[in-house]
């Protein structure tokens, strides 16, 4: 499969797994949803069209609402997402992917109901084995260099392929090709192309910049 898309195929995204969309997911923490619009033509504009708005402030949900309704080649999700109501508000809010730090059977049913891709978030074998026999194959690793990092990832290719992963966690422009190499990693997590400090400035060329860079990066082999 692709490691990035066309543009012209943004449109039809809700056809191809999260983990194909770019070889790098923004993670996206907005304190003001004003901002949510012009960061998300940024990263666009870069080339990456999968965004990862967190739950982790109380203008999230906005942001997505915004975001979805604005922003036409954006993929808009939403993540920390660790509720069934917070499923059931994403997707209502446009959400069109959903993100959780772990998971739990009631979170899982509540995904899986949603209608949209989602990536529950493991970092053990044990809750990679659980997800692969209720029929779940793509999983966020998570917090990656915390849990092992590449090794770890190497490791569970062999016994447990058939299972794929966006790390997150940890992951930086130095480090996210080594992640991207690996053949269970389907695209990986991270912030820096979202600085604070470029948020705060409304420096969005700066961050089309950094999203350009991002996009760069592709699987070696």
């Amino acid at each position: 499969m692709p490691s990035s898309l066309p543009r012209s195929s943004y449109a039809a995204a809700s056809r191809v797994p999260v983990l194909d969309l770019a070889p790098v997911v923004p993670v996206v923490v907005i304190e003001d949803a004003d901002n949510a619009v012009p960061l998300a033509r940024a990263l666009v504009a870069g080339g990456l069209p999968a965004i990862e708005v967190t739950l982790r402030t109380a203008a999230g949900l906005d942001a997505i609402r915004a975001i979805a309704a604005e922003v036409v080649d954006a993929v808009v999700g939403a993540g920390t997402v660790i509720t069934p109501r917070q499923v059931t508000d994403c997707v209502a809010a446009g959400a069109r992917f959903l993100v959780s730090p772990g998971w739990t059977d009631a979170l899982l049913a509540a995904m899986q109901a949603s209608g949209v891709p989602f990536l529950p978030g493991v970092s053990t074998t044990s809750e990679v084995v659980a997800l692969l026999e209720r029929g779940v194959r793509e999983m966020k690793f998570f917090p990656a260099q915390a849990a092992g990092g590449t090794a770890y990832l190497k490791s569970l290719a062999g016994p447990l392929p058939q299972a794929r992963f966006c790390p997150t966690g940890g992951i930086g422009p130095a480090n996210a090709p080594d992640y991207l190499a690996l053949h269970n990693v389907g695209c990986v997590g991270g912030t820096w192309m979202v600085p604070d400090d470029a948020i705060a400035a409304k420096d969005w060329t700066r961050v089309e910049r950094l999203a350009r860079e991002a996009a760069g990066l592709r699987h070696r082999h």
